[in-house]
């Protein structure tokens, strides 16, 4: 059940991380016989949103309003409203630049794992005198520093600008995560609740929003259209 890709006892790793190398959203202990999608089905990711607990989200693309915060992922995943892979066989230029933009930010997460590796020998060589409880202990330990040196250092990290397809004025503009944000206002407040949705209606209702393939085609021809009108005239110069 444990044996992995190189066939040898595994455990896996979730993690959601920006461009920054902020790990958000870590879940680990899942067999390594597991495909994402198994460990997708075992995952926390979307209890928050399921049970009515998350933050809203609005934002514009494309002229149309959405409220459903997405995730960059490969082809594996399904075609959700919360997941936007790469398309595989671009038919024109408008989903070839779609694709490589998609897929050079999603290389943000593989950087993540590098750099956690690379930081941390214990996660990166085998550990056999664990258990996988304790394994489990050592990983959460890692990505809490792993965010500390981030949040550190972030100041000093220079983003990688491409002219071929990047706007210089993303760069010099953009705001930092919100992880990055000091918070001048007192210290920091942190809120545990556990309220769940009224009823298993809402629970539902919350649970098929996440799973809304309508969204999720409308959304991903928003985004190809949005990067072509940002990007596209640079993109023809190539």
């Amino acid at each position: 059940m444990f044996s992995g890709r190189a066939n040898k006892p595994t455990l896996i790793l979730e993690a959601v991380a920006s461009q920054d190398l902020w790990i958000w959203h870590a879940f680990f202990g899942t067999p390594g016989r597991c495909s994402d999608i198994n460990v997708l089905d075992r995952s926390p990711l979307f209890n928050d949103i399921f049970e009515g607990r998350a933050p809203s989200v609005n934002y514009i693309v494309n002229g149309h309003q959405y409220n459903m915060r997405y995730y960059l992922t490969d082809g594996i995943y399904p075609t959700w409203a919360a997941f936007i892979p790469t398309i595989s066989l671009p038919q024109n230029e408008k989903e070839g630049l779609f694709a490589k933009k998609q897929e050079r930010q999603r290389k943000d997460v593989e950087r993540a794992f590098g750099v956690l590796q690379a930081r941390f020998a214990i996660v990166r060589h085998p550990a056999l005198a664990r258990d996988v409880s304790m394994l489990g202990k050592i990983m959460i330990a890692c990505i809490i520093l792993h965010n500390m040196i981030v949040e550190d250092e972030r100041d000093t990290y220079a983003r990688y600008y491409d002219p071929r397809y990047d706007d210089p004025n993303e760069y010099e503009q953009a705001e930092p995560p919100s992880s990055s944000r000091r918070n001048s206002q007192g210290p920091f407040q942190f809120s545990n609740s556990s309220n769940r949705p009224a009823n298993l209606e809402t629970y539902m209702a919350n649970r098929a929003r996440v799973r809304d393939e309508v969204t999720h085609r409308a959304l991903k021809s928003d985004l190809v259209e949005h990067l072509w009108l940002r990007y596209g005239e640079s993109y023809n110069r190539q």
